[in-house]
């Protein structure tokens, strides 16, 4: 009776591990088919972003007066700024203005937020 008691807990045993093998398979095919169904997909930009907008005389003195997409004019203001070195060494956060950039800003340091929101501003 032990024989067979100790056969049966091995067979047991074995369709659990079958089962165990089985069930990580099937959840490493389900990850692999979104990982494949991810990478397929590619992220469109919104269409407003892409949008060319006018600058007003004061930010087309820094990024020129051409129509450009709002993130073309972000692109351009930050390699103006970077240029010029007029980020602020203390704390980064903040930009201080030169002459073009204060007409732009009206105000002598402004946070890379509030520079986003003002140049909002200047676009139509």
């Amino acid at each position: 009776m032990a024989k067979k008691k100790k056969k049966a807990t091995k067979k047991t045993a074995k369709k659990a591990t079958k089962k165990a093998t089985k069930k990580a398979a099937k959840k490493a095919t389900k990850k692999a088919t979104k990982k494949a169904a991810k990478a397929k997909t590619k992220r469109k930009p919104n269409p407003a972003f892409m949008k060319p907008l006018k600058p007003s005389n004061a930010l087309a003195a820094v990024v020129g007066a051409s129509p450009l997409p709002r993130t073309e004019v972000v692109k351009k203001l930050w390699a103006y700024i970077k240029r010029n070195n007029l980020q602020d060494t203390k704390n980064r956060r903040n930009i201080n203005a030169d002459d073009k950039l204060m007409g732009l800003f009206g105000k002598k340091t402004v946070s890379m937020f509030e520079m986003t929101k003002i140049v909002n501003k200047h676009l139509s």
